[in-house]
């Protein structure tokens, strides 16, 4: 028999996620800064609570609802629990977003050089991804919004983006808001929020806490370092909760998980401290990167714990991303978003940034 299952049409479009890697093409392991993983490791108190939640007894399940997290993080954030979902990663709860909400003649609409999951999230659901212009690699809201149509079910944004870092003001998350019809779902993808200063939150919290159509999500993957455990979380609409609570999978975020998660979000003083190394370094290897100017390097304006480099000029991407494998380092040449002439660099630890920038003066100025 020739016969055999066939997937669904649009299946065949999506180009699965490609993640950061970690060793060179000959096998050999590198420093690895093609992750955005936080250098300072993870919370000793979370460690901690992680090994002993590996005592209890494996044959038991989770608690399904994550009750005891849902419960802090609404503490920490001043929100109502009941109103928190849990997933596998925020990567879980972007999927359900379009799950739920889009399917087949219905368009999801992100921004150009967004989160690469948002394209992959419409596809698996079967709607269409419609992509915004960007404004120099930033968001230009009045571009997401001339792509707003009567078929429009979800409208993605990351604050900060990825992979670009750039931020969205306040004033323009609200603008978005309003002028997006009340049926479209926004979903607000804050991954590396707990990253910027005070005067820089875009109230998407708020937001969501007030209006009916807004969905924030936030991950224990970035400042906390708990990629390894996939924990992230959703605020929204008791509507828009219910709806992922029925589609998510069950005891979606494991015993470790859970234990570990809880123990991060009470230790502030890690919280802290990444949050101002990630500043100092950040901004040193953007003042490093910013004086190759006229060899065409240009660093993009980032909020975010990673710096997107722009190569323009003898130099491309491609050979700088060698050049730095070939010195012992892997970042991320994000070329599958269309950003061939690029390099993402995670912030790592003192030692690696300043061989990174050395590496890339000397090749740039050969």
């Amino acid at each position: 028999m020739t016969s055999q299952p066939q997937p669904k049409s649009w299946i065949a479009s999506i180009h699965a996620y490609v993640p950061g890697k970690s060793t060179g093409a000959d096998g050999r392991p590198l420093v690895k800064l093609s992750a955005n993983e936080n250098p300072l490791g993870t919370s000793p108190a979370a460690l901690e609570a992680r090994a002993q939640g590996a005592t209890l007894a494996p044959s038991l399940y989770p608690d399904p609802d994550s009750s005891a997290l849902r419960e802090a993080i609404g503490k920490v954030h001043g929100l109502d629990p009941a109103r928190i979902v849990c997933g596998t990663g925020s990567d879980e709860l972007l999927n359900l977003a379009a799950q739920g909400y889009a399917g087949q003649g219905d368009e999801v609409v992100y921004v150009r050089y967004g989160f690469s999951v948002y394209d992959i999230a419409a596809r698996r659901c079967g709607a269409t991804p419609v992509v915004a212009p960007d404004n120099f690699y930033a968001t230009d809201v009045d571009a997401l919004l001339a792509c707003v149509t009567d078929r429009t079910r979800v409208v993605y944004l990351a604050n900060p983006n990825n992979p670009t870092g750039t931020l969205t003001p306040r004033a323009e998350i609200a603008r978005l808001h309003a002028g997006l019809p009340s049926d479209v779902l926004l979903v607000l993808d804050q991954a590396y929020s707990e990253y910027l200063d005070a005067d820089e939150d875009d109230r998407g919290l708020e937001l969501a806490r007030t209006q009916s159509n807004v969905l924030v999500t936030r991950t224990f993957s970035k400042i906390y370092g708990l990629a390894g455990e996939r924990i992230g979380w959703g605020y929204g609409a008791q509507g828009i909760i219910d709806t992922l609570n029925r589609i998510r999978g069950p005891f979606n975020v494991t015993l470790t998980g859970q234990a570990a998660a809880l123990a991060a979000l009470a230790d502030e003083e890690f919280v802290i401290r990444s949050r101002e190394h990630n500043v100092v370094w950040r901004q040193w290897l953007a003042g490093e990167l910013a004086q190759l100017g006229n060899h065409g390097v240009t660093v993009v304006p980032s909020h975010a714990n990673f710096l997107l480099v722009l190569f323009e000029g003898a130099v491309s991407a491609e050979t700088a991303y060698e050049a730095l494998m070939r010195a012992g380092y892997i970042v991320r040449w994000p070329k599958g978003q269309g950003l061939s002439h690029a390099l993402r660099i995670t912030i790592g630890e003192e030692a690696h940034m300043r061989a990174i920038a050395q590496v890339l003066r000397d090749l740039v100025t050969a």
